[in-house]
């Protein structure tokens, strides 16, 4: 396979390839939630979702500057990553869909931080808004964990622009 040449700061890139190139790297998928100020959960699909710091407890996620969610993100003092497991594929494509209102008929519940916790997710992650950072046409939201939960299920990954399954590899070499 011919190697694409790397284009690093060319303002004439194809931002479609770029996107292709990064999809090689395969990722999980969330879905991250939070509250409205008038206190509705709302939801949305992610890959963007990486650990920062083990002391203290920091995770990050980013957001389209031209997302519809961007302002209830914004004005939220906390949030939750529902990092899905296999078999929710149906819910990860539900909450990157514009639907009015994503959690009806979706099951979940409110635990120690009162943020939307999606029943069945391999792990979660209850955070407080520790920082937000604007690079480029994304907001890198910064959380400080202070509950999370995890299950040994296999989770949902995202790799190439399609899902995809990750499990793990033993016994290598």
């Amino acid at each position: 396979m011919a190697e694409k040449p790397s284009i690093p700061g060319n303002p004439e890139h194809d931002p479609r390839d770029f996107r292709n190139a990064l999809g090689l790297f395969a990722t999980g998928v969330t879905i991250v939630t939070t509250k409205t100020s008038a206190g509705e959960p709302i939801g949305l699909t992610a890959n963007s979702f990486s650990s920062v710091s083990l002391s203290p407890p920091l995770v990050l996620w980013s957001l389209s500057l031209r997302s519809p969610n961007l302002p209830n993100f914004l004005q939220a003092t906390h949030f939750a990553v529902n990092v899905l497991a296999q078999d929710q594929i149906a819910l990860s494509q539900r909450f990157a869909r514009p639907i009015l209102n994503k959690f009806e008929g979706v099951a979940h519940r409110f635990a120690g931080s009162d943020m939307p916790l999606i029943d069945g997710a391999a792990a979660q992650f209850e955070c407080r808004t520790e920082a937000r950072h604007y690079s480029g046409d994304h907001v890198i939201f910064i959380g400080h964990v202070l509950h999370y939960s995890y299950t040994e299920r296999p989770i949902l990954g995202y790799f190439r622009g399609r899902y995809a399954s990750i499990a793990t590899i033993s016994d290598i070499g």
